[in-house]
């Protein structure tokens, strides 16, 4: 069956790229930052701080990009990611509060199976439209949650109607005997060298455990989509779900499968949010479920693009609270950066694009040259930015599943 479908589910061959030069790149990548670090002496650049904030910024989005990439992948939109992240938010906080952070955990993830499970119900059993179905999810969970505070939360000690009773973290864990080391590295401030350090101490030095559920999450997520008949299976249900019933496969039951994981990593996205700031709060997602799913386009729904793309606005976000001298540093930093895809684009006679790119390239690069620092009030829109920026720059290279987001009906031909 599996050899079947293949020809339904595989994209038009394209050029990779090898291990070693995905090496390449980074090295390359760590080069042009630690440059730009000495050159305006903004050393947290690079820092373990800074690694160390756009790691625990980064988790949740990139949890909510891979959930709205299992979702895709079976063909089904999931606008309600953010609803998803929401009740995620507010089931860490009750659970957390009466019997600990991984009850919080376990709570909150079967909170976002649950939204999960109502999107399937509405798009897959009874045919509604995905986008209006996710969008009211979006907009009920928050609703819910506040009116569900309001109940639980209000006479609690230190809790009150939009926020729970503070909760305690998980475990988080260091490497023996490494962050010392790295750190004496680090301080020195050595081109590529302290860079290196900083990089590596920030992901080796309290690192949440969630953080590193996180990751083998996608590690997982790459392996049974891409290499198990199930994931087969799954994603032909995006690609040409009337060829993969006619082969025998249960088309509804496996996009109820992918979109109940979905909410469930929604859930823990909103888990991580709750647990690192220690209680629930009313609003506290902030937008990061859309902001995942941005992320899911730029990274091309692959579990390894969402990861770049969330370490992105992970990083973005992260130099936002750094001092004034990182934040201008950034500014250098996407100029370069616009400039080197520039060189991309053009080589791929993508003109508009690499014109477009250009253009914004020398406006930072500029911009950095006349002034000494960013404005206050746009340093907490940089990331936003920037992630708008990657999508429109990255649009040319797209490539979604061919019954993504549309309706299908049990028998309906191809």
């Amino acid at each position: 069956m599996s050899t079947l479908l293949e020809p339904d589910v595989r994209a038009p061959a394209k050029r990779q790229l090898s291990p070693i030069m995905y090496l390449y790149l980074a090295v390359a990548v760590i080069a042009v930052v630690s440059l730009v670090r000495v050159l305006t002496g903004a050393n947290d650049l690079t820092s373990s701080g800074t690694v160390s904030a756009a790691l625990t910024a980064a988790v949740p989005i990139a949890l909510a990009g891979l959930g709205g990439l299992w979702s895709e992948r079976a063909g089904v939109v999931n606008i309600g990611l953010e609803g998803m992240m929401v009740l995620g938010t507010w089931g860490a906080g009750f659970a957390g509060y009466h019997w600990g952070p991984w009850a919080g955990a376990v709570m909150g993830v079967a909170l976002g199976a649950l939204g999960g499970l109502i999107h399937a119900v509405v798009t897959v059993t009874f045919g509604v439209d995905h986008i209006i179905s996710g969008v009211a999810i979006t907009l009920v969970a928050p609703g819910l949650a506040l009116f569900l505070s309001k109940l639980y939360f209000t006479n609690t000690v230190g809790g009150g109607q939009k926020q729970s009773p503070p909760i305690s973290d998980v475990t988080e864990v260091t490497v023996p005997g490494v962050s010392s080391g790295l750190g004496t590295i680090e301080d020195k401030h050595w081109f590529f060298v302290s860079d290196i350090a900083g990089i590596l101490r920030g992901l080796t030095t309290q690192v949440s455990m969630l953080s590193i559920i996180a990751v083998i999450l996608f590690v997982l997520t790459a392996y049974v989509l891409w290499r198990t008949p199930f994931g087969l299976r799954l994603r032909s249900c995006g690609e040409a779900p009337h060829a993969a019933e006619s082969l025998g496969v249960n088309v509804y039951r496996y996009k109820f499968a992918a979109i109940i994981t979905s909410g469930a990593l929604a859930g823990l996205g909103g888990v991580v949010l709750a647990v690192t700031a220690g209680q629930y709060r009313d609003g506290q997602t902030g937008g990061r479920g859309y902001i995942g799913l941005a992320s899911m386009i730029f990274g091309n729904w692959r579990p390894g693009g969402v990861g770049i793309g969330a370490g992105l606005f992970g990083f973005t976000d992260a130099m936002q609270l750094r001092n004034d001298a990182s934040v201008h540093a950034l500014v250098l930093l996407l100029g370069l950066a616009l400039l080197a895809l520039t060189v991309v684009q053009f080589r791929a006679k993508r003109y508009g694009v690499s014109a477009v790119a250009l253009v914004l390239g020398i406006a930072f690069v500029l911009w950095f040259s006349v002034t000494k620092k960013v404005p206050p009030e746009l340093v907490g829109a940089a990331p936003y930015v920037v992630t708008l920026l990657a999508l429109s720059l990255a649009a040319q290279r797209l490539r979604m599943p061919k019954f993504d987001g549309l309706i299908w009906r049990k028998g309906q031909g191809g």
